[in-house]
């Protein structure tokens, strides 16, 4: 239960520097990082589908993970956020 808590507050301070730093529409950068599985690859690259999305995947050294960019432009810090909380939901999923 703490780690909801602290996910929470997590989301609740990016959410305020976004307001604070950013005029909305804005292109933001999303990064995470799952374990080299094209279904998880799949499972993000459908969340951020229809939003025409810039995505960009590399594979780690030893080939066990894989590293995905997303460039997108967002309407609003909520809609940043919530794009977060959809690939959270991905077991395995690494947000950066």
């Amino acid at each position: 239960m703490a780690e909801d808590k602290k996910t929470e507050e997590f989301y609740t301070r990016l959410k305020e520097q976004l307001q604070g730093d950013t005029e909305w529409p804005a292109p933001y950068l999303y990064k995470f990082i799952v374990p080299a599985s094209n279904e998880k690859i799949a499972e993000i690259e459908q969340i951020f589908d229809g939003l025409n999305a810039e995505i960009n995947t590399r594979d780690s050294s030893k080939g066990t993970y894989t590293s995905i960019s997303i460039r997108v432009t967002m309407v609003s810090p909520e809609a940043v956020v919530a794009k977060y909380k959809q690939v959270s939901a991905i077991e395995g999923v690494i947000s950066l």
